[in-house]
């Protein structure tokens, strides 16, 4: 697919033990389904021309020379199909016995890889009609009249996919063949198995296999023996799991009677960068099992459809039990991290422009908490709310009452009077609102709060978070500038999250209801006077726009480097019908155009914890020119057609 990803399938034949015929026209069912369905690649169980279960029916020659003969129908019958297909098979070799994976594509067996891990528990003993990888001579194999590659170290390849493979217990070693494939280039690792059911047993083998794609930075398509296979003394359910770099894609139902396809789409893109960043990925390769791989190609075919996959619309903010689990996390660094910040500089008090916006407020109970945690007084906050010419009754008044309700020092300064006296200073009409007036007050804010700090020999905790960064939605040594800045790597969407979570589970009754109504706010910088109703004006999202899609933006610009038309793509699969191409064109444009023009204010941050996998610290995190052209972007947006 053009924007990096590749369609893969992990399939759960119904089978027979020990009906080869049948078992492959199963296979064949799958494999034509997958293909239809835009499949390039498709995993079967181990042993699935034959079932797993055939025990010493393995050292009969009717059965081996059946399974031989059925493959080669097999192959042959799925010769028009695009799909590269992966099956198990027991194959002769060497006067030896293997427990054989099958790579084939339109009617060409392209290798085999023969299971190097061979179990001897109580249930599985495969040891005693196999022989492991390890102790081939040969790396070619006779099926038939012909020969081909065998290995371990076989890997498929075409275009930017490379497929590398392992059976079963292989996945179960200290150092997995997979380890050793995704430092040699495999990029979406095959693992067909046949793994019974045992109580909690599978939520290991989940946990198995994300861990292992995390590990490699990879695909991972296992699929496990089902329904059909001998239940004398084991059950196995069928599982048919797809992963990618930790996280679980899909997933199928176990215990099914029918068989079972399932397919995802794993981003090879995305696999590509963090491997390319993260420059201990393949190191002791020279350690490893294998020095060399072998490269075979294959052919195919390029897809356009729709994922199956979920795109999270909002990637920061998870659901459920894993948000509060996330928020409490995040506001633990934050805590320590100013309480580090306190402890160091020696300092008694903390200084807080408090504006009644969501930014401000979460910095505020960062403060509180820490110097609960550090056994200070609250007392020794100062809360300091300046009002101004575009300062709301709502928002002054939620300050006031969080303050008077968390308990710390408040103190109010109306910079009103001295903005009018800069614009006269400075031959500003005060009737102009643009730029300079609004400026001239965010910087007279900040010059209030430092001075206040120097007096009170205290720090000013900043309270701008990520997703103003990202757009330099920040006035320059304005609110742009602090001694410490605890919501610097939190964006937006994050913040409104934080704030209802600390209002549910950390402050009284009184403060909870303040809180709630500062999340249910509309965002805004009040620079510019309110309407005549009273209410907020200036709204920021009408400006820059909405902040979820900045954020999803954001998260995937920075995450894993993507192109413009691959955001754009993603986010109509995310958003679906919520906004019009048009829209997510017009605010995808607007997002690189100020991320680019605005890269000198993040040139100069104050320090602040590191909170996610996302951050803008010049100082570590993201190194930008400040005179970067954003030409290549700007232009690739341009190009997307809105219809």
């Amino acid at each position: 697919m053009k924007h990096g990803f590749t369609k893969v399938a992990a399939a759960i034949p119904g089978v027979r033990v020990a009906d080869c015929n049948y078992n492959i026209t199963q296979i064949q069912a799958l494999m034509l389904k997958a293909s239809e369905a835009g499949a390039q690649l498709v995993a079967f169980p181990e042993l699935s021309v034959t079932a797993y279960t055939c025990m010493d029916l393995f050292s009969g020659k009717l059965l081996l020379d059946q399974a031989e003969k059925a493959l080669a129908e097999l192959v042959h019958s799925t010769r028009d199909l695009p799909v590269l297909a992966v099956v198990g098979i027991p194959l002769r070799t060497e006067n030896r016995l293997i427990n054989a994976a099958v790579v084939f594509q339109q009617g060409k067996i392209l290798g085999v890889v023969p299971k190097t891990y061979l179990p001897n528990y109580k249930e599985f003993q495969e040891q005693r009609w196999f022989s492991s990888a390890s102790e081939l001579k040969l790396d070619t194999i006779r099926i038939g009249n012909d020969s081909y590659p065998m290995g371990g170290n076989l890997l498929f390849e075409t275009g930017n996919l490379t497929v590398g493979i392992e059976l079963c217990e292989d996945l179960w070693v200290p150092v997995p063949p997979s380890s050793v494939l995704a430092m040699l280039g495999a990029n979406v690792i095959v693992n067909l198995s046949a793994s019974n059911e045992l109580i909690g047993k599978n939520s290991y083998l989940r946990n198995l296999i994300c861990q292992q794609s995390a590990r490699c930075i990879s695909g991972y398509v296992y699929a496990s023996a089902g329904f059909g296979e001998s239940t004398t003394d084991l059950v196995f359910a069928g599982n048919a799991l797809i992963a990618e770099n930790g996280s679980l894609l899909a997933a199928s139902k176990r215990f099914e009677q029918d068989e079972q396809l399932i397919i995802s789409e794993i981003d090879i893109d995305n696999l590509e960068h963090d491997r390319q960043v993260n420059t201990g990925f393949s190191k002791g390769l020279d350690r490893m099992l294998f020095a060399e791989a072998v490269r075979i190609p294959f052919d195919a075919t390029s897809v356009e459809g729709t994922l199956t996959r979920t795109i999270d619309p909002h990637p920061f903010v998870p659901e459920g039990a894993a948000l509060t689990e996330r928020c409490e996390e995040i506001f633990d660094i934050q805590v320590s991290g100013l309480a580090k910040r306190v402890l160091h500089t020696h300092t008694q008090k903390v200084v807080v422009g408090i504006s009644g916006g969501l930014d401000s407020t979460l910095a505020l109970l960062v403060c509180v908490k820490t110097f609960d945690v550090l056994g200070l007084s609250r007392k020794n906050i100062l809360g300091i709310t300046m009002p101004g010419f575009g300062t709301t009754d709502r928002t002054y008044q939620n300050a006031l009452d969080l303050m008077d309700s968390l308990g710390i020092t408040s103190r109010e300064v109306s910079i009103k009077a001295a903005c009018l006296q800069h614009f006269e200073d400075i031959g500003h009409d005060a009737s102009v609102h643009d730029i300079t007036y609004e400026n001239s007050q965010a910087r007279e804010r900040t010059q209030l709060l430092m001075d206040i700090a120097n007096k009170e020999n205290g720090l000013v905790i900043g309270t701008g978070d990520l997703s103003e960064l990202a757009l330099g939605w920040a006035t320059y040594n304005g609110d742009h500038m602090s001694m410490y800045g605890v919501n610097g790597s939190i964006p937006k969407t994050l913040v409104r999250s934080l704030v209802e979570w600390v209002a549910n589970y950390r402050v009284d009754e009184q403060s909870k209801r303040t809180l709630l109504d500062i999340a249910d706010t509309p965002i805004s910088p009040e620079l510019i006077p309110a309407d005549e109703n009273g209410n907020i004006k200036q709204k920021t999202e009408d400006l820059v726009g909405p902040y979820e899609l900045h954020d999803f933006f954001l998260y995937h610009f920075l995450r894993f480097g993507a192109t413009p038309s691959k955001i754009f793509y993603l986010a109509e699969n995310a958003f679906g019908t919520k906004y019009s191409r048009a829209v997510l064109k017009k605010w995808l444009h607007t997002f690189f155009r100020r991320f680019f023009m605005q890269q000198f204010k993040r040139s100069c941050l104050p320090d602040g914890p590191k909170v996610g996998s996302v951050s803008l610290s010049p100082r570590g995190d993201w190194r930008m020119p400040s005179d970067a052209s954003s030409a290549h972007w700007l232009h690739e947006i341009e190009l997307i057609p809105e219809n």
